[in-house]
């Protein structure tokens, strides 16, 4: 671990109401050494986990998908409870781990466009139509943004060597 999880007495108040809130996860706790910063991501966060044109079941997809593109095994172990709770199944949040090909073709594309945003930071012209097909353009910019956000939390994860919290299950062996 190279950045450990602040404790209760580093904590100002508003850092305390909002770890509460949030609950004393090891990513909230980490980020709580910059308050300013863990308060101000938390607005956009807030939006691409709450606020999106997305459906719950595939924002979880793409962001489980980005933290296994992305190495972060952090991530994936807290989004697998959310995407239960989304709708996936067990088995769909496994694949989520894996290149198989064997999705329905809508999820096929969602999760093509994540690997490509994660791999190339941009989508090409027939990888943008085959998404627009089955998404409002407001759901497009959603989906490039859930991307973004779960590959810049996945990059401070790892980098900052946040450990799991205890009962999570990381990626599928």
């Amino acid at each position: 671990m190279r950045v450990p999880p602040t404790v209760e007495a580093d904590w100002d108040e508003p850092t305390r109401t909002t770890l509460d809130q949030l609950g004393r996860l090891n990513i909230f706790t980490t980020l709580a050494h910059h308050p300013d910063l863990l308060h101000r991501w938390l607005v956009f966060g807030r939006h691409v986990l709450v606020s999106s044109t997305l459906p719950a079941r595939e924002r979880e997809l793409v962001i489980l998908r980005t933290g296994w593109r992305c190495g972060s095994e952090y991530e994936f172990a807290q989004h697998r409870k959310l995407g239960e709770r989304a709708g996936l199944t067990r088995p769909e949040i496994d694949k989520a781990a894996s290149d198989a090909t064997d999705w329905p073709e809508r999820d096929l594309v969602l999760l093509h466009a994540t690997d490509q945003l994660v791999a190339t930071h941009t989508m090409d012209d027939t990888l943008w139509a085959a998404l627009s097909r089955d998404w409002t353009l407001q759901q497009v910019l959603d989906i490039v943004f859930a991307v973004g956000q779960y590959t810049l939390v996945s990059t401070a994860l790892n980098t900052f060597q946040v450990a799991l919290d205890e009962g999570l299950e990381g990626f599928p062996s």
